[in-house]
C-alpha cells in the first residue's frame, strides 16, 4: 500500500468504520429486497455528503476540500468492501472531474457546489451499445439556430435512473469511428425530450437506457470545445476507470477476507481446510493477485494526481488487473465455500453479481489489454 498521509489514514479509518457499523452487505441486502428504484438508499448518500465525501476532488473555492484522487480511490475502496450502494463515483468523481476538466469558469460556478453538497446528481453517457465503445459515438447533436438538437440513445447508463444531470458524449461532425466531431454537453435530466428506462440489473444497481428526441441544448451547455471532446471524454473516463478500480479492488479484497476466514475456521476431516496445501495455494495466488492489482490501481490514482505522462496506460492497466482479480476472487468466494456460496442466503452472490457487472464498465479486460498495448505502440 501507498504511503498514506495523516489526513489519507484518518479519512481510511472514518470510511472503514462507516461502512461496517452503517453500511455493512446486510444494508444492501434490505435495499435489494426493497426493489428501490434508484439502487441506493438516500439516507446512505446524504450520510456520504455530510462527511465530505462528494467534496474530496474539488477544490475548496468550490465547496471541496481538493485532496486528490488517491484519497478518493481509499474512499471507495471501503465502500467497495461492503458493496455500499450511491452515486458517490458517476457523480462526486466521474461527474465532477469532467467539470474540472472542460467546464468553463461559469459552469463550475453553478454546478460544483451543487455536486458538494448533493443537490445535484452527475453522470456521464457514453456508450451506445453492449459494448464499451467510446470511438462509437453516434448520438446526433445537429447545430440548430439557438444551439444544438440531441437525438440518439445511450444505453447502461452509471446511475441513470437517479441522476438530475447528464454529462452526454455526441456526435456533431464526421461518423461513428472518427475521433474528430466529438462534443460533450452537461445538461439537466429532465429537458424536455429526454426519457429514461431503469434497468433490472443482477448487481440490483440504478442504471438507465436514455433516449433523446430533439433535446435542445444551448452553446453553453458545451464542456470544452466544440468537434474536439475526444480527448476530454478519453481523460474522463480514465478517472472514472480508476475510481472504479479502486472500488472493485475493496470488493475483491473483502471476498479475500471473507474466504480467508472460512479457510481458518472450517473444520473437515478433523481440521481446519486451510491446513490442506491445495487450499493453501490457492489463497497464496490470490494474495499474490491482490497486491498486485493494489499496486496498479495506487499507480493509477497518484498518476492522476501528479499528472503523469502514462496515466492513461496506469488507466487502462488498473482497471484490467483489477477486473482479473476480481473475477477470479468473485469465483473463489462461491466456490470454496461450496454449496452454502451458490445460496442466495450467504452474500457470495452479491460480490460475484457485483464483479460481472464492474468488469464491462469502462471498459472491459479485453478492451484494456487492447488499449494498453496500443498505447505502447504494440
Amino acid at each position: 500500500m501507498a504511503a498514506l498521509t495523516e489526513e489519507q489514514t484518518m479519512i481510511r479509518d472514518q470510511a472503514q468504520a462507516w461502512v461496517t457499523e452503517q453500511a455493512p452487505v446486510a444494508k444492501f441486502r434490505a435495499m435489494r429486497d426493497s426493489g428501490v428504484e434508484q439502487g441506493f438508499q438516500a439516507e446512505t448518500w446524504q450520510a456520504m455528503v455530510d462527511m465530505g465525501w462528494t467534496g474530496i476532488i474539488v477544490p475548496e473555492q468550490y465547496g471541496g476540500s481538493d485532496l486528490g484522487y488517491l484519497t478518493f480511490g481509499i474512499v471507495l475502496e471501503e465502500t467497495g468492501k461492503q458493496l455500499t450502494a450511491s452515486p458517490l463515483l458517476a457523480s462526486a468523481l466521474v461527474g465532477a472531474s469532467a467539470l474540472l476538466l472542460g467546464g468553463t469558469e461559469a459552469q463550475k460556478q453553478a454546478w460544483l457546489p451543487k455536486v458538494v453538497d448533493g443537490s445535484e446528481i452527475l453522470t456521464l453517457a457514453v456508450d451506445e451499445g453492449p459494448r464499451h465503445a467510446p470511438n462509437a459515438i453516434a448520438l446526433q447533436a445537429e447545430k440548430t439556430a439557438d444551439g444544438f438538437s440531441l437525438t440518439g440513445r445511450k444505453t447502461m447508463v452509471l446511475e441513470g435512473g437517479s441522476a438530475t444531470a447528464l454529462i452526454v458524449a455526441t456526435r456533431t461532425s464526421g461518423s461513428a469511428g472518427d475521433a474528430e466531431g466529438i462534443t460533450v454537453f452537461l445538461l439537466p435530466a429532465d429537458t424536455a425530450g429526454i426519457s429514461r428506462q431503469v434497468l433490472k440489473t443482477a448487481d440490483s444497481r440504478g442504471y438507465a437506457n436514455i433516449d433523446f428526441e430533439d433535446v435542445l441544448v444551448g452553446e453553453d451547455a458545451i464542456l470544452g470545445e466544440l468537434d474536439q471532446g475526444a480527448e476530454l471524454l478519453t481523460d474522463i473516463l480514465d478517472r472514472g476507470r480508476a475510481g472504479l478500480a479502486a472500488e472493485m479492488l475493496g470488493t475483491a479484497a473483502q471476498a479475500f477476507a471473507m474466504n480467508l476466514d472460512y479457510l481458518k475456521t472450517r473444520v473437515q476431516f478433523g481440521q481446519v481446510i486451510g491446513a490442506f496445501q491445495a487450499l493453501g495455494h490457492r489463497a497464496a495466488i490470490l494474495f499474490s493477485e491482490m497486491e498486485l492489482a493494489r499496486s496498479c490501481v495506487e499507480a493509477a490514482l497518484q498518476g492522476i494526481d501528479g499528472e503523469a505522462p502514462s496515466q492513461a496506460q496506469l488507466c487502462s492497466l488498473a482497471k484490467c488487473k483489477a477486473g482479473a482479480f476480481l473475477h477470479h476472487m468473485s469465483n473463489e468466494l462461491s466456490q470454496i465455500h461450496g454449496g452454502i456460496g451458490m445460496t442466495d442466503d450467504f452474500d457470495a452472490g452479491f460480490y460475484l453479481k457485483r464483479a460481472r457487472a464492474v468488469e464491462g464498465a469502462y471498459g472491459n479486460q479485453a478492451f484494456h489489454r487492447n488499449r494498453y498495448a496500443q498505447l505502447l505502440d504494440f
